[in-house]
């Protein structure tokens, strides 16, 4: 594990470790006659990993699309605490969501490909600029200023994620668990407070799984980020998770520490099938 202090927390958070940072209560989302999510309730206290897993149609996805405003759920409350106080996520479109600061990466890769890693990257400043249209085109004054502020973000992140040997290359010359990570860093570059990841290590060989779960752990260890996690490997989620909820056809089963979960019947019945060893 590496020990360097970065210059800035990314976590913009300023919730002591172990305060409640997201709540979810109630939360029911329907698709005409197939119920995705039925009442489900958790919490995700600040400096946590808490994975969400479940058997394939358990609804993880649907939740992380309502939390970031993909979806708009029928019933229920999300709740995000902010310097300012406690605020409702129901009903804000996606792009507030993310200003309040919820990052998200998806199951499937959604970098722009003909761009470097280093372009892909600042794309994810962009809800911390301001700029008016002369001074951008121009690019001088503010313009300038902003873009050497939002390039010392960038350079942070490409040195948490150890991309410095592609950060000028196309993503679609990159390696699948390259591209991960750029998705990952492009995430990180919006400064959140809670990062949503679905299935980070989906369609990645072992060696490539245990990369991704050492930056996940970075990311939360040495830049204080909280992390909402989805992934259907037990062995990583065991490893490096401290609280764990199962869903199952859009209930939550179960919650606790990977110790609680992994030895739940309700969860070995639902999911795992056996005890993990």
């Amino acid at each position: 594990m590496r020990t360097r202090e970065y210059r800035f927390q990314l976590n913009g958070s300023t919730l002591a470790a172990g305060e409640p940072l997201l709540s979810i209560a109630g939360l029911g989302l329907r698709f005409g006659g197939i119920q995705a999510l039925d009442a489900v309730e958790l919490q995700v206290t600040q400096g946590q990993i808490h994975a969400i897993i479940g058997p394939n149609g358990a609804g993880k996805s649907s939740l992380l699309s309502c939390i970031s405003g993909l979806y708009r759920p029928q019933r229920g409350q999300i709740v995000l605490s902010q310097p300012s106080g406690p605020e409702s996520l129901i009903g804000k479109p996606p792009h507030q969501i993310a200003r309040l600061g919820v990052a998200r990466s998806f199951q499937n890769i959604e970098l722009f490909r003909h761009l470097t890693v280093l372009e892909n990257l600042l794309l994810g400043r962009h809800t911390r600029m301001s700029l008016a249209l002369l001074p951008a085109l121009a690019w001088f004054g503010s313009a300038r200023r902003q873009e050497i502020e939002q390039r010392a973000w960038v350079e942070e992140v490409i040195d948490l994620l150890a991309l410095q040997a592609v950060r000028h290359k196309p993503v679609a010359t990159l390696s699948y668990g390259y591209a991960k990570r750029v998705e990952l860093g492009r995430a990180l570059c919006m400064q959140p407070v809670i990062l949503l990841l679905d299935e980070p290590m989906a369609g990645m060989n072992s060696e490539e799984k245990e990369d991704m779960a050492r930056y996940i752990l970075d990311v939360n260890e040495l830049a204080g980020l909280t992390v909402v996690l989805i992934e259907h490997d037990m062995g990583v989620v065991m490893d490096i998770s401290h609280h764990v909820t199962v869903l199952d056809f859009g209930r939550r089963i179960a919650g606790g520490t990977p110790d609680e979960v992994r030895r739940d019947p309700q969860v070995i019945e639902a999911y795992l099938g056996r005890e993990v060893a």
